[in-house]
C-alpha cells in the first residue's frame, strides 16, 4: 500500500532532519542493506569456525575438555553461518555478488567473475599440458 503525500512529505522531513543533526549515521543507514549485515556476519562465522577448528586440534591433545570448547565454538559459528544465509535468502546472494561488482574500483571483478575466471584458467591450462 502506498504511502499518502502527508505520509511521504513527514518521511522526507525526518530524513533531512537525521541527514542534518548526523550526517555520518545518515549515509551508514542509507548505504547498509540487510544482505550487506548478513555478509558480514557470515564472515564472522567462518572465521569463528575455523578458529574453533584450530582451539580443537590444538587444545584436544592437551585436555579433551579443552578440546570441547574448540567444538562448541564451531556448533556457534556454525549456526551463526546458518542463520546469516537464511536471512539472506536465495536471490540475495547475487544481489550481493552484484553489488559488489558495482561497488569495486574500475577494472576490478566480483566474486562470481573471479570463480569463473578462475575456472576457465584451470581448464586452459589442463588443455595444454595434455596437447603437449
Amino acid at each position: 500500500m502506498p504511502l499518502s503525500e502527508h505520509e511521504q512529505r513527514i518521511l522526507q522531513e525526518l530524513e533531512a532532519s537525521l541527514s542534518a543533526q548526523d550526517p555520518g549515521f545518515a549515509e551508514k543507514v542509507r548505504n547498509e542493506t540487510v544482505y550487506r549485515h548478513a555478509g558480514r556476519r557470515l564472515k564472522w562465522g567462518a572465521l569463528g569456525f575455523v578458529g574453533g577448528l584450530i582451539v580443537l586440534l590444538v587444545c584436544f591433545t592437551i585436555s579433551p575438555a579443552l578440546g570441547f570448547v574448540g567444538v562448541g565454538i564451531m556448533f556457534a559459528s556454525a549456526l551463526l553461518i546458518h542463520q546469516s544465509l537464511r536471512s539472506m535468502g536465495r536471490a540475495s546472494w547475487h544481489d550481493l555478488t552484484r553489488s559488489l561488482t558495482e561497488d569495486t574500483p574500475s577494472g576490478a571483478a566480483g566474486v562470481e567473475d573471479r570463480i569463473h575466471d578462475a575456472r576457465d584458467w584451470l581448464k586452459d591450462r589442463f588443455r595444454r599440458d595434455e596437447t603437449e
